[in-house]
């Protein structure tokens, strides 16, 4: 394997909507679809898609919606051997609500999410060891992501932590064990109590956090680009001007395409090159994980833009 993932999946219930009604209100809306999510999940296949050997250790329900995601990765390559079904249980699912500006709205449901615990990252040993990379994300109990961080530190595996949702209670000395953080700029707003409304005021607040022992701080600021920020250099990618039909799972595009080139190529920059190249693609589609373009397109647009 090259990258483990894990992580979450989530059933995508996507309304399309003109305006998000009032309290009391019930308005029509003139579109809605179903689709395979969850951000760890989202990032599994954005991995895939662009050639990574990817594992995926996640828990889903016993309902109609568990054996659709589990076919799903395996649609794309990922392997499923620690993708568990929980008794009794329900899949977690995501209700988001997409405006005509292609801004969103979601709520997520965990479900069998909440039972992905540390002995499933331990259960997986055999087959994480194997890694060059561990990804994680928030919508899975922070034990396990402390297990899973830890597991990294045991093994040389660098790990990236994707801190989504932001959780205040996230303990910060897991964090500063991590190898790679990455927030959006709402995220960082959350996690340090400062305005993120400017690239000065990102970088000031990333900037707490590597002061606090964290290593490398990548903040994905959507039309604004991502920054990336260490003790010694900041850095930033510029985002490429499209024409944006949906934003759901753009982070987690962005993520998963920065995980496939860093354990590629050890370069981060050129990751985040990459990786703000597929992400700007994915926001031109409708959908999380159909939205994601294929390592063509990926080249293409970038050649395009030389």
């Amino acid at each position: 394997m090259d990258i483990a993932v894990i992580g979450s999946n989530m059933v995508d219930l996507i309304s399309y909507i003109d305006k998000m009604p009032k309290e009391g209100e019930t308005l029509e809306a003139p579109d809605f679809e179903i689709g395979c999510g969850g951000k760890g999940c989202n990032q599994a296949v954005a991995a895939a898609k662009l050639g990574s050997d990817v594992m995926m250790v996640t828990k889903v329900g016993d309902d109609l919606f568990a054996d659709n995601t589990i076919n799903n990765l395996e649609k794309y390559g990922i392997d499923t051997e620690y993708t568990v079904k929980v008794p009794g249980t329900s899949s977690g699912v995501a209700p988001i609500f997409v405006d005509p500006d292609s801004k969103n709205r979601i709520l997520i449901i965990k479900g069998a999410n909440k039972h992905l615990s540390p002995e499933d990252v331990d259960g997986a040993a055999v087959k994480l060891k194997q890694c060059s990379l561990i990804v994680l994300q928030l919508e899975v109990p922070l034990p396990t992501v402390y297990r899973a961080i830890e597991f990294g530190n045991e093994y040389g595996i660098p790990v990236i932590l994707n801190p989504a949702p932001a959780s205040k209670e996230l303990d910060f000395e897991y964090v500063c064990k991590s190898d790679f953080f990455v927030p959006n700029e709402s995220e960082l707003e959350i996690l340090t109590d400062l305005p993120v409304e400017t690239d000065k005021q990102v970088r000031l607040a990333a900037m707490t956090l590597v002061e606090r022992g964290v290593k490398n701080v990548i903040v994905t600021m959507g039309s604004r680009g991502v920054m990336w920020v260490t003790k010694d250099d900041v850095q930033t990618v510029s985002s490429h001007k499209v024409d944006a039909i949906d934003t759901t799972g753009a982070g987690d595009a962005f993520i998963g395409c920065f995980s496939h080139y860093y354990v590629k190529t050890g370069d981060v920059l050129e990751a985040m090159k990459k990786a703000t190249a597929f992400a700007a693609l994915s926001v031109t589609k409708r959908g999380t994980q159909t939205s994601y373009p294929e390592l063509d397109e990926v080249e293409e647009f970038l050649k395009e833009r030389v």
